[in-house]
């Protein structure tokens, strides 16, 4: 991966929870997907996210967490960040699935 993330800085335990590589460094984030943040999608997004026990890093590009501080939204948008080894799994998550036995209970 081109860019690198300051995985000692990140906010919380997200650190703890981030999966590592078998040499104990973090695991690569890959882009899950990017937000305007004007609806709360990325909050949403992420709680689910975590439901799941998917770590997710949100990274406002640009000026954008100044305005979040600030207006309480990102002018720039959001980009939700997962480890590359659970990506998929958090493809899926946002896809949905209607299958009719996990909705019946069977």
């Amino acid at each position: 991966m081109a860019e690198t993330f300051g995985f000692g800085k990140l906010p919380g335990d997200l650190y703890a929870r981030w999966p590592k590589e078998e040499n104990g460094e973090p695991v690569p984030p890959k882009l899950l997907r990017r937000l305007q943040s004007t609806d709360l999608a990325d909050t949403m997004l992420v709680n689910m996210l975590e439901a799941y026990g998917i770590p997710a890093l949100v990274i406002h590009p640009g000026d954008g967490a100044f305005g979040r501080v600030i207006l309480g939204i990102s002018g720039t948008g959001s980009c939700v960040y997962v480890p590359e080894t659970a990506w998929n799994d958090a493809i899926e998550l946002m896809e949905g699935n209607n299958d009719d036995d996990l909705q019946s209970g069977v």
